[in-house]
């Protein structure tokens, strides 16, 4: 079922990039350490990343990222995503699709494949960008648990070229007997980064912690650079 998945999703992202995007991205991103909601998965090491993306002028979008990654036998994740960008008004943008997770690095990599969908609610003002974000899974990492996060995020420029995010989110099992976050159902996850670019080169510093008491998820500095390139 879940090759089965693998395959209608790559098909349909390379069907629909032929007749309807406007533009074709890639994005290679360098990281000290590749956190995913405050969890290291790469065992606190560096990470190397890159995506694919196709965009279209009517807000439908599709891709496929990759990273290395560090736990079990795991070495790759590599996922495929797609949905579709609604500005409701002047202020109000609605971001909403499904991505599916793979794994990779021995026979049983592909047990922690799952999919995820999301929705993702922005609203620009004269003090920045603020985030109201959701995704929810049925599957998390193939354990048939339902799982979801919901985050709040706010951005705000404080030189020309110069942006702080603040983000907080909660990261939620429905089901602990299959999974738990450090012997609880939920987890915090608190993240402050500083954004900025040069010579086309983003920059990204982010100071993270969360209420985990585990060493892949304690408080950590995350530096990344990353370009993007238009094919």
């Amino acid at each position: 079922m879940k090759s089965s998945l693998i395959a209608l999703a790559t098909s349909f992202l390379l069907t629909t990039s032929l007749a309807v995007f406007a533009e074709v991205t890639s994005t290679v991103n360098l990281t000290s350490d590749y956190t995913f909601n405050g969890v290291s998965l790469t065992g606190n090491d560096p990470a190397l990343q890159a995506s694919l993306d196709y965009s279209g002028t009517d807000g439908f979008y599709a891709g496929t990222w990759a990273s290395t990654v560090d736990f079990g036998n795991n070495k790759v994740e590599l996922d495929v995503y797609a949905g579709k960008y609604f500005q409701l008004d002047e202020k109000i943008g609605l971001d909403t699709g499904i991505a599916y997770y793979t794994y990779h690095g021995d026979s049983a990599s592909d047990t922690y494949n799952y999919p995820e969908t999301y929705a993702k609610f922005s609203y620009d003002s004269s003090v920045g960008k603020t985030e109201l974000n959701f995704w929810y899974t049925w599957d998390y990492f193939g354990l048939e648990s339902g799982h979801y996060i919901t985050m709040i995020a706010h951005t705000f420029e404080v030189a020309s070229g110069h942006h702080l995010k603040a983000t907080f989110d909660r990261s939620t099992s429905n089901d602990t007997n299959k999974w738990m976050w450090d012997g609880k159902k939920s987890f915090n996850h608190m993240r402050l980064e500083y954004m900025t670019h040069y010579e086309g080169f983003d920059f990204n510093l982010a100071i993270e912690d969360t209420t985990m008491n585990i060493e892949s998820a304690d408080s950590r500095i995350v530096l990344s650079v990353s370009r993007t390139f238009g094919l």
